[in-house]
């Protein structure tokens, strides 16, 4: 029995034990990696669009490889779905192996397409999965939501409708005023014929004049 136990024994200091070193060291340099981001509080409108810098420093003794830096987008209020993809365009980046006591800047451009009150993280994930850093700080983001008179386009059609309203309102009232003043005023008068005049209504004419001759002696 102690036989068969020896071999078991070499086995797992061949391999089990070399695994746990190469986890362990990998979780070692991953921890020493700091990421930051130049601001911590964004405001903006619905529809904005604005962008940020992250930098990622390997504090490690060691070059690490293998980096995978991803964009975070939650609400920070109940209720409120987000598409993390609505965001940004490229929201991950796979990075260049980082030499011990180097760093590397990232600008992530975000577009707000919900409003709210959000949090924008940058996560730098090893392939391994070992040995996760810590995240950056959080982002507060507010984005206001826009007020906008003309909702939906119905602005001219809430103008419009009043204003057609007046229009027909007052050529109403202009048309009435005109009748009021058509049946006060009197009748025009009758133009009598003149009377040396014949009359076509059988009304006689007036005599001819007899003209003076001279007189004879």
């Amino acid at each position: 029995m102690s036989g068969f136990r020896k071999p078991v024994a070499l086995l797992v200091a061949l391999f089990v034990v070399p695994l746990f070193a190469v986890q362990a060291l990998a979780a070692e340099s991953s921890a020493r990696l700091l990421v930051t981001v130049d601001r911590t509080e964004v405001s903006t409108q619905l529809g904005g669009k604005f962008a940020f810098r992250s930098t990622i420093r390997n504090d490690g003794a060691t070059s690490v490889s293998g980096l995978i830096a991803n964009l975070n987008v939650v609400s920070l209020r109940d209720g409120v779905y987000v598409d993390p993809e609505d965001w940004s365009s490229q929201r991950t980046h796979y990075l260049d192996p980082l030499p011990a006591g180097a760093s590397t800047t990232i600008t992530w451009h975000v577009h707000a397409v919900n409003g709210g009150v959000l949090g924008l993280v940058v996560a730098v994930l090893p392939e391994s999965g070992a040995g996760l850093p810590p995240p950056s700080p959080l982002i507060r983001l507010t984005v206001a939501e826009k007020k906008t008179l003309n909702s939906g386009g119905i602005l001219p059609l809430a103008l419009g409708i009043p204003g057609l309203i007046g229009l027909l309102t007052l050529g109403v009232g202009f048309r009435r005023r005109r009748q009021r003043r058509s049946s006060r005023s009197p009748p025009l008068a009758t133009r009598r014929p003149s009377p040396t005049t014949s009359s076509c209504f059988g009304a006689p004419a007036s005599p001819p004049r007899r003209r003076a001759g001279r007189r004879r002696p």
